[in-house]
């Protein structure tokens, strides 16, 4: 790879397209306010409104008294994250090796940085607004899990959450191979469910399978919800090559921003599990 022949906008763009491939979670956030946040340190306030009281009354006489004050429910999300690689290939590494050496390692550090983003967003598990479904975890087995499930949407349900309403579930592998195991009608055949980790559905839950699922300790913390329950934001990929002063080598690097919050925690839930003996 002569630096003269190198064009930043094409790695920049493959970059991209590895990222959102390798990204599970991101594809269920909101990304709408992606446009609003420009680089590190930059925050976008969130804006949402609380409800006004109701009041029903049989007096045909209606007594008005002074109107109320909204609490709103607006957020600030500060993109605060940021991960970054920096490597480079010795010239004469490049001229023996076999097939595209550099291409291989865009490859890998667009998946790795795609990884961290989507450690950071099912991290959101364990954030405090994440209502957890059960105190203490849950030990699952084929025989309780959907029952558990059911637990975590009874909960979105009286949240006001609609029954209709796309919501996502996404499981570490045991929890999926469990639920299989209990649910037959899981598996799909659809390869255009495949996608993204998508794996199959459950009613009108997706099921999509990760190992970014967050956990502690020796408990998973599987989230269930709405694709509003979880902002995301991934402002800016940067790709820029250059020649090291010392010595005789082509390197690249690069870096990514990015944030994820809760901005509507009623419409996510966490199964709070472990898995069973």
């Amino acid at each position: 790879m002569a630096y003269q022949n190198f064009i930043p906008s094409v790695w920049s763009e493959a970059i991209n397209r590895e990222l959102e491939r390798d990204l599970v979670f991101a594809e269920d956030c909101n990304r709408e306010y992606e446009g609003d946040v420009k680089e590190m340190g930059d925050s976008v306030r969130i804006l949402g409104v609380g409800k006004p009281t109701i009041i029903t009354t049989v007096d045909k006489k209606i007594k008005l008294s002074d109107p109320e004050s909204v609490d709103d429910t607006s957020v600030t999300m500060a993109i605060r994250h940021i991960s970054y690689f920096n490597y480079e290939v010795d010239d004469i590494d490049r001229r023996q090796s076999v097939g595209g050496v550099m291409d291989a390692l865009n490859s890998e550090s667009a998946q790795g940085t795609a990884n961290e983003m989507d450690k950071h967003i099912g991290s959101m598990a364990l954030d405090p607004l994440a209502k957890l479904h059960a105190a203490s975890a849950v030990s699952l087995t084929k025989e309780n899990i959907l029952g558990e499930v059911d637990k975590a949407l009874e909960i979105l349900y009286g949240n006001d959450v609609k029954a209709n309403s796309d919501m996502v579930m996404t499981v570490p592998p045991w929890f999926y191979i469990l639920m299989r195991q209990a649910y037959t009608d899981l598996d799909t055949n659809n390869s255009a469910m495949l996608k993204n980790g998508l794996v199959g559905k459950y009613g009108n839950l997706r099921v999509k399978m990760s190992n970014n699922c967050a956990v502690k300790g020796s408990d998973s913390r599987i989230m269930v919800r709405t694709k509003r329950a979880v902002a995301f934001a991934n402002p800016m990929t940067h790709v820029e090559a250059y020649r090291p002063e010392k010595g005789f080598s082509d390197a690249v690097k690069g870096f990514v921003l990015y944030e994820a919050k809760i901005v509507r925690p009623k419409e996510l839930v966490v199964l709070n599990v472990k898995r069973g003996a």
